[in-house]
């Protein structure tokens, strides 16, 4: 009787528990089937994929260098003692030859990743405005996946190169799909602007707390533990986007508008201003990354663990200033331009006292400058560019923003490769005035950005294909609304609008009113 009764319980225990697990299960389900709730969770899937990223650009950092040293060390050791009667000039003369050649091996491995996501975007970009944003990141954390896998077991240089090189391939996919899926959920401008901020601060807590985590795994545990750790929240990311938003069961993009072709959009001058003020700003990061740390040894005999840390602090600054922007940009949304502008001057004024330091105390200040800067320049201008695609061009974002990933690809392809040769050419000090200078130049350029506000939007097909409820920002516009706007509306010289494509959506309303509202604009 006894073992009955024990046995009751624990069916009446399991039956409980498994009640709870249904109940929990549906609540679930009803959280990713309201709009609110799932763009919540994608935002989260999407920064987390931002986080891997950058995290795999930057762990690299304290490790590969190392670990390519100590693999031609055991080839030379190996020369050595088949050649054991070189003389010792000649082997003094061969070790600095092999450190040049070291130099330039890890320069190249490092912009490897750059330069292929440079040349995948503009095919990224298209693609995903093809068939959405959710499959294109599926394959960015499946290709970013298998890339982790082989930096954790490769040994030797090859194999680590494929590996930078696919890590590229996944972040031209992952990273753009990843920004246009929260600029397409995310419609109005303030929430846009907040949510584009949050995966900034990931962006940025990835590339910064990145080497010292790698730097602390290898020097304890080995080469493999990082790429493993950073692996399975890769696999546990795709995972999740696979639950919530399941790529290959809802698939609608038949009846979404064709985006703009990419090329038509680096052909925009409001864009075009915008992805150069992207690339401009990033380059003193860029360029910093693989010199600042030699001459930190040189100038201020920097010990390892401060050179390890030399970036982690600015990323406090950084997310304050992902704060300010997001907080003034929700007050004062017309003044977008300025504060890029303003970050931009930052950077520069930084970027040139960086030289003038001499202890690690005082360079924490002007790379905290820099990234505070960096921060102002992309809350304010990531936001600008999908609501240029809205008000000029048609509200699909993978190529405008394959364009934004383009313009930081630029920049961290040239500095592992441009950085040392200017250095080695001009000076550290150049290099750092320089790149002040030309932010400080450009910063007047966001001017033309200043009327961009006052743009209406564009009427293209999406207006005819949109029945369903709002999706994008062009779409958050009301139903009402948009009946109101079709009647006609009046602008500068009582013209009604004509979209880029020479599409007059009022033709139809104008042939039946007996009302004109005016000329038609040519």
């Amino acid at each position: 009787m006894d073992g009955e009764g024990g046995s009751s319980g624990l069916a009446k225990s399991a039956a409980v528990k498994l009640s709870e697990m249904g109940e929990r299960t549906k609540q679930l389900g009803t959280a990713m089937r309201d709009p609110h709730q799932q763009r919540r969770i994608i935002l989260v899937i999407v920064c987390v994929a931002l986080l891997l990223d950058n995290m795999l650009y930057m762990v690299i950092v304290p490790i590969i260098p190392d670990y390519l040293a100590d693999l031609e060390l055991e080839q030379s050791e190996h020369v050595h003692v088949v050649m054991h009667s070189n003389t010792s000039a000649n082997s003094t003369s061969q070790d600095k030859s092999n450190k040049d050649n070291l130099d330039i091996q890890i320069g190249i491995l490092f912009a490897s990743k750059a330069i292929l996501q440079l040349l995948v975007n503009p095919l990224s970009g298209t693609f995903i405005d093809r068939v959405g944003y959710d499959i294109p990141l599926l394959i960015g954390l499946t290709v970013m996946f298998i890339s982790t896998c082989i930096f954790a077991f490769g040994e030797n240089y090859a194999t680590l190169f494929m590996a930078r090189s696919l890590q590229g391939l996944g972040s031209a996919f992952a990273d753009t799909s990843g920004i246009a899926m929260i600029a397409d959920k995310y419609t109005e401008e303030g929430e846009r602007s907040r949510a584009l901020g949050i995966a900034l601060a990931f962006i940025s807590f990835g590339s910064l707390v990145a080497p010292p985590f790698g730097g602390v795994l290898y020097e304890f545990v080995g080469k493999r533990v990082p790429f493993i750790v950073l692996a399975c929240i890769c696999l546990a990311d795709g995972l999740m986007l696979l639950t919530v938003i399941k790529p290959f069961s809802n698939r609608t993009r038949e009846n979404m508008p064709v985006g703009t072709p990419i090329y038509r959009l680096m052909i925009d001058p409001y864009i075009a201003v915008v992805a150069g003020a992207l690339t401009v700003c990033n380059i003193p990061l860029a360029f910093l990354e693989p010199t600042i740390a030699n001459w930190m040894e040189t100038t201020m005999h920097s010990s390892q663990w401060e050179m390890g840390l030399t970036w982690l602090p600015a990323f406090f600054p950084h997310v304050l200033g992902v704060y300010i922007t997001v907080k003034l940009a929700a007050q004062h949304p017309n003044l977008q331009w300025f504060y890029g502008a303003v970050g931009m001057v930052i950077i520069g004024a930084s970027s040139c006292t960086v030289p003038a330091c001499k202890t690690f105390g005082q360079l924490i200040a002007p790379l905290c400058g820099i990234c505070f800067g960096i921060a102002l320049v992309d809350t304010a201008l990531l936001p600008t560019l999908a609501f240029l695609v809205d008000v000029r061009h048609v509200s699909v974002y993978g190529s405008v923003y394959a364009i934004a990933d383009i313009s930081y690809s630029v920049a961290y392809a040239m500095g592992p490769i441009v950085a040392g040769q200017i250095v080695h050419s001009l000076g550290f000090v150049q290099l750092n005035l320089g790149m002040g200078l030309v932010n400080v130049l450009y910063a007047p350029a966001l001017l033309l950005l200043r009327n961009v506000c006052q743009m209406k939007p564009s009427y293209s097909e999406r207006d005819n294909l949109l029945d369903e409820a709002p999706q994008g920002l062009y779409d958050t516009i009301k139903m009402e609304e948009r009946r109101a706007k079709k009647k006609g509306y009046s602008s500068a010289g009582n013209c009604l609008s004509v979209d880029e494509n020479g599409f007059d959506p009022f033709r139809g309303q104008r042939s039946l009113s007996e009302e004109s509202s005016g000329p038609e604009c040519t």
